[in-house]
């Protein structure tokens, strides 16, 4: 089977904005930085489109490990999107320090061909804080 996919012409993701937050009640001594991302998926192509699924690579700027995260739907859901659509939603990372994020969401278009979007990579950076 042919797991190959196109990145469609017309597609676009950008990052509306990204909030920060110091610790909280979901948060560990070990992850205290809370990085809350908004996003909208464009679609400018021809065609419709389909999202499945999605994978973020998060680089940890202090150590360099890279944690990836990658599943089924988007937020729980399989948005459709016409030409001239858009779908905006929130999510989050727990994180020790700094770190950016890059990815990409992946599904299909309306000849069932197998398409990507990439999402631009971000820094997220921790304002100076007093613990």
């Amino acid at each position: 089977m042919d797991f190959e996919s196109m990145e469609l012409e017309g597609l676009s993701v950008t990052l509306d904005k990204l909030d920060y937050h110091f610790g909280g009640e979901n948060t560990s001594p070990d992850t205290p930085h809370v990085f809350v991302y908004f996003l909208t998926i464009e679609n400018n192509s021809d065609r419709w489109v389909k999202f499945l699924g999605r994978k973020w690579v998060i680089t940890n700027k202090e150590d360099g490990d890279r944690l990836i995260v990658e599943g089924d739907k988007i937020v729980g859901e399989e948005p459709e999107l016409s030409p001239g659509e858009r779908f905006s939603y929130n999510s989050f990372h727990l994180s020790a320090g700094e770190a950016s994020a890059v990815g990409s969401f992946h599904g299909v278009d309306q000849f069932d061909q197998r398409i990507h979007v990439a999402i631009p990579s971000f820094d997220m950076k921790p304002p100076n804080h007093q613990n």
